[in-house]
């Protein structure tokens, strides 16, 4: 009996070390595959560019909306907005197609405000454009918070190599979104996965 006790602990500690473990190890060494969601080409009524990045998200919603993607654009996130539409009318994309968030200090503003705008605007597909690794945690947040719309997501691939996440420093940024899912996951119950 008490071999059998032994074993049911070895198996537990085991379990609690080896999971963690192998999870950060996953999570260290592929991180493209553990952050990035990418639905792929698809229609929609509307592209919702997330606040943050450097222009490569506005840079990606361009490219998607001359591709034909969707025929409008809503710009989100306080400090972010402005300049983004700037870098889309320097790309050709009409201001008239372009509607504005700039309220937003966050991923979960982003969606809870963005979402009020999207039914205004009848959309029921959106496309989400953000930086690679943040696309998981906006994914799964506009789908908790922006209920009866079908969440796509076509994010921006700027710093995707591990040498380019180095020079550009984003290493940092891919770090940090761990916690952040961690810590949405705790607070929110936004579920990651």
């Amino acid at each position: 009996m008490l071999f059998g006790v032994f074993r049911k602990i070895r198996r537990a500690v085991l379990i609690l070390v080896l999971v963690p473990t192998l999870l950060v190890a996953l999570a260290v060494l592929f991180p493209q595959q553990m952050l990035c969601i990418d639905t792929g080409p698809v229609q929609a009524d509307v592209l919702v560019v997330l606040g943050g990045g450097g222009g490569e998200r506005a840079q990606r919603a361009a490219e998607l909306y001359h591709a034909g993607e969707a025929p409008k654009i809503i710009l989100t996130g306080k400090g972010d907005c402005r300049a983004n539409r700037d870098v889309l009318e320097h790309v050709g994309v009409p201001r008239a197609v372009i509607h504005l968030e700039c309220e937003s200090n966050s991923t979960r503003e982003n969606a809870t405000k963005t979402a009020v705008l999207l039914k205004q605007l009848g959309a029921r597909r959106v496309i989400l454009v953000t930086s690679w690794y943040h696309s998981r945690r906006s994914f799964y947040c506009f789908r908790k918070y922006a209920p009866g719309i079908k969440v796509y997501s076509r994010p921006s691939y700027f710093g995707w190599t591990r040498l380019q996440q180095r020079r550009e420093g984003i290493t940092r940024y891919v770090q940090i979104e761990y916690l952040k899912i961690a810590g949405y996951w705790a607070l929110y119950g936004v579920r990651p996965f």
